[in-house]
């Protein structure tokens, strides 16, 4: 039995006497009749279920062996490889992602003609391209100020927000010298600017 426990001869159920590591002796153990402990307990194995683990095991009647070594060459359950092609697709597809934006950045022109360049590593960031990008904000900016000037100088009557925008070209233009921009846009608004009005 492989809980330790045997019979002596007048049929009593007893542990053994053992010895401890440090040299001391465990007293001998007593088991009342009938007692079987749960490591000893045999578990019921269907003879059905059996036979069917044996079929699984020789795979298909009349299939070469070695297919079915090819088919599960790293003996993943099929969920496994499932998850792990997810996750590759995933990455794969992150990356043609990152490349297409890093392509589209690096195409981008500003109206000026100067080249936007994309950086290529992540969390890493190109003081060139935040210059860049501010540059755009603030020409964005400076164009829907042109346009509510536009609007105002044609008779439509603008909300109080529009009007504050307009009373921003100002600072709009000095954060664009700032940034040492030299443009078209630029110049008009200087000239604007200028010219009494």
């Amino acid at each position: 039995m492989s809980s330790g426990i045997q019979t002596s001869g007048d049929g009593q159920a007893v542990i053994p006497s053992s010895r401890r590591a440090d040299g001391t002796t465990r007293k001998e153990i007593k088991i009342r009749p009938g007692y079987k402990p749960p490591e000893d307990v045999e578990t019921y194995k269907s003879h059905n279920a059996e036979s069917w683990r044996s079929k699984a095991a020789r795979g298909v009647p009349g299939a070469d062996g070695s297919q079915s070594e090819q088919n599960e060459p790293d003996g993943k359950s099929k969920n496994a490889k499932r998850r792990e092609a997810a996750r590759k697709k995933k990455e794969s597809d992150g990356q043609q992602g990152v490349d297409d934006v890093e392509g589209a950045l690096g195409n981008m022109q500003l109206d000026s003609g100067q080249q936007v360049e994309a950086t290529k590593t992540h969390g890493e960031t190109d003081p060139d391209s935040e210059r860049q990008k501010k540059i755009r904000n603030q020409l964005k900016k400076l164009r829907a100020v042109n346009e509510l000037k536009d609007r105002k100088s044609a008779g439509e009557k603008l909300s109080a927000e529009q009007l504050i925008k307009i009373g921003k070209e100002q600072e709009l233009v000095r954060d664009l010298v700032k940034l040492d921009y030299q443009g078209p846009e630029l110049e008009d608004a200087l000239v604007a600017e200028a010219s009494p009005g």
